[in-house]
């Protein structure tokens, strides 16, 4: 068959069963943009001058030990915690900057 066979046999079916041979588009779901997030991640983009005060504040919000904390740091940028509430998220991240760190809050 030729391209020019498969386009008519395309338009044929088209019209014969009233369907569209175009690839599907992904629609939105209405409503979905207007729901509030209510999981963030909290990332460390750089941990500034102040790398010891860094370490502490991770070891606090992360439970790690130190060997575990210092890495995490100094692979910035990183996810600290994920799956945290809004109050949680602005808590961890008041820390961090107060140590010296730069945070994005996602």
């Amino acid at each position: 068959m030729s391209v020019m066979d498969l386009a008519d046999m395309v338009k044929a079916l088209e019209e014969e069963f009233g369907i569209s041979a175009a690839a599907p588009m992904a629609v939105a779901a209405a409503g979905a943009g207007d729901e509030e997030q209510t999981e963030f991640s909290i990332t460390l983009a750089d941990f500034g001058a102040n790398k010891i005060n860094v370490i502490k504040a991770v070891r606090e919000i992360t439970d790690l030990g130190l060997r575990e904390a210092k890495e995490l740091v100094e692979s910035a940028p990183t996810r600290v915690r994920e799956g945290v509430n809004k109050d949680e998220a602005d808590s961890i991240k008041t820390k961090l900057e107060d140590a010296g760190a730069t945070v994005q809050v996602a």
